[in-house]
């Protein structure tokens, strides 16, 4: 059989690390609204302009491009060839957009001959360029959160993999403690060597030439003990008022980072446990974690007290052995749902009758067995006063924290649940 070669023509794409560019989009991605906090219904950041010149971003100042590939591109300086190189240029981003949606992270409207035509009339037509809007898909959401949880594990220095630890020993697989008597319910894990030991030590002096076996007997059965793991359940409630996008910086953008982190997480080191995510800003509700990463922020205020009812409510059909609210907020709680479903508003915050209403709800936490770790994302005096009663009524921990450091308390706190409070 005859084999045809054909020559090898080199693509620019072949040195682009595109998991490395992917994370460099993920401030576009995940959008919040920060680059319009005046208007956070808008889709402008959902644009191919918008995608084109992230990318660009990214190739230039987020050290994507290698050098040689750089070099590749532009050549020497001196040529003085600018046409050419940015006729390059802009062949490899289209290439990296169009990678990107074989790839299955991002999806388009179906026709686009009109924005391609567009484009390469420079601009030319109807319209504006770029006015196509492209979607994120639940891939490039999941691709995210795994990259965000090895960023967020990475730089904490190392972490275990398992599941809750805990001082208590069970009959399991894995045996780490002393054997012990078997117990009728236990696991039957048989510890082999004490077992019979147990049966030698029984038979009566002298018989053992006579028997030619070992008569084991229930009371000499052991089994071998395990460390007990537990499960936990956990509602992760994201403060969505519009301070979160306020005062020149995006702190809700980290916090979806580091909720897609934790989901990813419970997903695929501890599958006994259950993740569930509750949106509070006017009201509350529950939301699919899987629109975790398209969640955006409202020109809303702050009802911590439903976004607690909520979670209680989801917990208290949860049966495991620990249930826990993970709040993060850099807000006071500054609204209340009345009774007739009306909603009172105090836009200054701490109002004497939203905290009693508040503190109410954090006691039926208490009461139900349910711990609340608060993340605060802002240090005013009479906040970080209200955060630490929270934490002291149901035994919770209270962590100021900043968007830079927010992932890493997040998961430490899942993983080692450490009793100490960190201010």
């Amino acid at each position: 059989m005859k084999y045809r070669y054909s020559k090898y023509v080199p693509n620019l794409l072949d040195d682009l690390d595109m998991d490395e560019l992917m994370s460099k989009l993920s401030d576009l991605l995940m959008s919040s609204g920060f680059g319009n906090p005046r208007n956070t219904d808008d889709d402008s950041d959902r644009t191919m302009q918008a995608l084109h010149d992230a990318i660009l971003e990214a190739l230039f100042n987020g050290g994507v491009l290698p050098d040689d590939l750089l070099e590749k591109l532009f050549g020497d300086a001196a040529d003085g060839n600018e046409e050419q190189a940015r006729n390059q240029l802009e062949e490899l981003i289209q290439q990296i957009i169009e990678r990107m949606k074989e790839s299955g992270y991002i999806s388009t409207p179906p026709d686009l001959e009109p924005e391609k035509a567009r484009r390469a009339m420079g601009g030319a037509g109807d319209g504006e360029p770029g006015d196509v809007k492209f979607e994120v898909t639940d891939k490039a959401l999941d691709f995210l959160g795994y990259r965000a949880l090895r960023d967020l594990l990475g730089s904490a220095g190392h972490s275990s993999a398992g599941r809750h630890d805990t001082r208590d020993l069970s009959t399991g697989i894995e045996t780490s403690g002393a054997p012990k008597p078997y117990e009728f319910g236990d696991t039957m894990n048989i510890d082999a060597t004490a077992t019979i030991l147990n049966a030698v030590a029984r038979r009566e002096p002298g018989t053992g030439n006579r028997e030619p076996g070992i008569e084991i007997d229930y009371q000499d059965l052991m089994v071998a003990q395990g460390e007990y793991q537990s499960s936990c359940a956990t509602v992760l409630m994201l403060d969505c008022s519009h301070s979160m996008i306020l005062y020149g910086e995006d702190r809700f953008t980290p916090a979806k980072r580091v909720a897609m982190a934790l989901s990813h997480l419970i997903r695929t080191q501890y599958p006994g446990d259950t993740l569930h995510a509750v949106l509070f800003h006017d009201s509350a509700e529950e939301i699919p974690l899987r629109e975790l990463g398209r969640v955006r922020v409202g020109p809303y205020y702050t009802n911590t007290r439903e976004g607690l009812r909520v979670a209680r409510r989801i917990l208290e059909r949860q049966r495991k052995d620990m249930r826990q609210i993970v709040m993060i907020t850099d807000g006071k709680p500054s609204a209340l749902t009345q009774p007739d479903g009306r909603i009172y508003k105090n836009p200054f915050g701490l109002d004497p009758i939203v905290i009693g209403e508040t503190l109410s709800e954090v006691s039926a936490c208490a009461k139900a067995g349910i711990m609340i770790n608060t993340f605060m994302l802002a240090r005013d005096y009479d906040l970080v006063a209200f955060v630490r009663r929270v934490a002291a009524m149901c035994r919770g921990k209270a962590y100021f924290t900043t968007p830079f450091t927010l992932g890493q308390y997040v998961l430490m706190d899942y993983m080692d649940k450490k009793t100490k409070t960190i201010h």
